[in-house]
């Protein structure tokens, strides 16, 4: 049903082809690659009965589409059954190879395929954000005229990484990493198929297969790659393959984290909402991976002592002196040391009661400023530190708390059109709630008017 990507046997200048080998001289991964829906695991939430995507696929009508989704999750392998199903031509690029006048040849012959034959053009491009905004914009009309069916595929999160134009104009599909269920199966079956899998396939411990599985992180390609290799070892050396080869063969897999991308922010996020929550284990968790993915550990000490005020606050007022100085201690002796100081940090947060009083009172000032300006202090507060201030009436009349009993006034501090707003309700949380009835007595005191508190 699909074309070749070039019609000559001359490749377009710049585009990348794939050089053909036997079969049987494919890596593992390829030769398993499912050629149909019914073969593809994984995805269900995408490719369900009745599914958008699934409908599109088997009437053989696809629609533009972007697909999102980790390394080894199967965006290629969703491209090409599309394309497989689909009544039309496929033409395939990377983005890491093509330019603008690679995709303004896929374009024209597209162009020429649709005067010539009627036929449709699906144009899959592989690792899409690595184009930059001009090569993304010079796929807009082909698009949006439906001169090809573009299929772009991703790592990175399109919302940051793909034109929004160009984005408005496809359907956005997130793939979720391959689950180890789905990926046990996926080497069961490498082992059971002597035509695509391992030829002669030696034997597996079940240990081995479901430690592969699990610890391939929802990447097929790295579990049949590790597969493949413990196999061909065997195959050399005689045995079979336990759990010890299986763990020689995949090594150590690198961590799925960008600290330049939408994993650090997924990671950060995820750490910063476990502390909140009080749960010390997922913060340390969340912690440990980023730091073993390589993030700064600045950017994490930074937050930390933001996260002090903003969720702990008064209810510990030591959080924010603990995190401040954990954010020093780290600086100082740096990384690896570091990570021990940043986790007694983290685990005192998560464990430390929680208020946000301070960031909810600081909103509402904010919020009043905003809408009514900046009121002017009363007079006996306003500075008389300069020549004629008291002709002025500044300073007039201030009472020193000092010299009163108690060391407290009831002179009105706030602005005439501020008496008896309220911006700070602390909580009954922690020391906070001694913070409350300390305030209520200040105000009483002061006989502050009693007034509800600002909506927020």
């Amino acid at each position: 049903m699909t074309e070749s990507l070039f019609p000559s046997d001359e490749p377009a200048p710049g585009v990348e082809t794939r050089t053909e080998v036997a079969p049987s001289e494919a890596p593992l991964a390829v030769r398993m690659r499912p050629p149909s829906l019914e073969e593809l695991l994984g995805q269900d939430h995408l490719l369900g009965p009745g599914s958008t995507l699934r409908t599109a696929i088997e009437s053989g009508q696809p629609h533009s589409m972007i697909l999102h989704g980790p390394p080894g999750s199967g965006k290629t392998t969703l491209a090409r059954i599309v394309a497989t199903a689909a009544d039309g031509a496929f033409e395939e690029c990377s983005a890491v190879n093509a330019g603008r006048a690679e995709v303004r040849a896929v374009l024209g012959r597209a162009a020429d395929r649709r005067r010539g034959s009627g036929r449709p053009t699906i144009f899959f491009l592989d690792e899409i954000h690595r184009f930059n905004k001009a090569q993304q914009d010079a796929l807009l009309p082909a698009v949006e005229e439906g001169l090809v069916t573009l299929i772009g595929a991703t790592t990175e999160n399109p919302y940051f990484e793909v034109n929004s134009a160009l984005l408005s104009r496809c359907q956005l599909y997130e793939l979720q990493p391959i689950g180890p269920q789905a990926t046990e199966a996926l080497l069961r079956r490498a082992l059971d198929d002597p035509e695509r899998g391992i030829a002669d396939p030696p034997e597996v411990d079940v240990e081995a297969l479901s430690m592969l599985a699990e610890r391939a992180g929802g990447d097929a390609r790295t579990a049949l790659g590790a597969l493949g290799r413990a196999s061909e070892v065997v195959r050399r050396s005689g045995g079979r393959v336990d759990l010890e080869r299986a763990e020689d063969a995949l090594q150590q897999r690198a961590l799925r984290y960008d600290r330049e991308g939408d994993r650090h922010y997924d990671y950060v996020s995820a750490w910063i909402k476990s502390v909140r929550g009080s749960d010390p284990d997922a913060a340390l968790y969340y912690l440990a991976a980023m730091l073993e993915g390589g993030e700064d550990p600045r950017i994490v000490s930074r937050r930390m002592v933001i996260l002090a005020s903003e969720d702990v606050g008064n209810a510990d007022p030591q959080a924010i002196a603990l995190a401040n100085a954990c954010a020093l201690a780290a600086d100082r002796v740096g990384m690896p040391e570091a990570r021990l100081i940043l986790a007694q940090g983290t685990a005192y947060l998560a464990l430390a009661p929680k208020s946000n009083a301070v960031t909810r009172a600081i909103a509402a000032a904010t919020s009043y400023v905003r809408e009514h300006g900046a009121e002017l202090p009363p007079d006996h507060l306003r500075d008389a530190h300069y020549p004629g201030a008291r002709k002025l009436g500044r300073g007039q009349g201030y009472e020193y708390p000092h010299d009163l009993p108690g060391g407290v006034s009831a002179q009105q501090l706030a602005p005439d059109a501020l008496r008896g707003e309220r911006f700070y309700e602390p909580t009954d949380r922690g020391r906070e709630a001694e913070l409350g009835a300390r305030l209520e007595e200040l105000r009483r005191a002061r006989g502050a008017d009693e007034r509800p508190p600002r909506s927020r």
